[in-house]
């Protein structure tokens, strides 16, 4: 419901989210570098799916300054380390959607998917009846990778505890 229900930017999402800090617990943004920036899907395959992009609005690796390439992968390859220790996944699946064709839901700004699994995670209901069960919400999964990111260096919200 709250996909249904929530106002809708005119704008790239992926621009808007990493851009205060004060925001990110509400944006689900983990970490976020000079260059890249993770955060969780908010409307993700499994719990804890994170997006990792580039800051800079692309929507190809090959339009990605050296850099900036480096600095994304990086990040990539540090986000699947924390949510391992985060989550105590079996496996991951890692990947980019380039382009609509692909799959992409934002085809306009690069962003890669880490989404955790764990041996017997499929169940009947997204094979049936097309729907996919979240054990665990949003903010509790951002709480826990919140603390997974710890060493991760880059800009974090403060965290205190629950949301008041």
């Amino acid at each position: 419901m709250d996909y249904f229900e929530a106002k809708k930017s005119s704008g790239c999402f992926l621009c808007e989210v990493p851009n205060h800090a004060s925001s990110f617990r509400e944006n689900l943004v983990v970490v976020a570098q000079q260059h890249a920036f993770v955060c969780l899907n908010r409307y993700p395959f499994t719990t804890s799916h994170l997006l990792v992009a580039p800051r800079r609005h692309v929507a190809q690796l090959s339009d990605l300054e050296n850099h900036e390439y480096i600095a994304l992968m990086a990040l990539l390859r540090d986000a699947t380390v924390c949510l391992e220790r985060a989550v105590g996944c079996h496996a991951m699946n890692v990947g980019f959607n380039l382009g609509k064709a692909a799959g992409a839901g934002v085809a306009d700004h690069l962003h890669g998917h880490i989404v955790p699994r764990w041996a017997g995670d499929i169940n009947f209901m997204p094979v049936i009846a097309d729907v996919r069960v979240m054990p665990q919400y949003l903010d509790e999964a951002w709480q826990r990778l919140h603390r997974a990111f710890v060493d991760v260096p880059g800009e974090r919200a403060s965290f205190a505890g629950s949301r008041s």
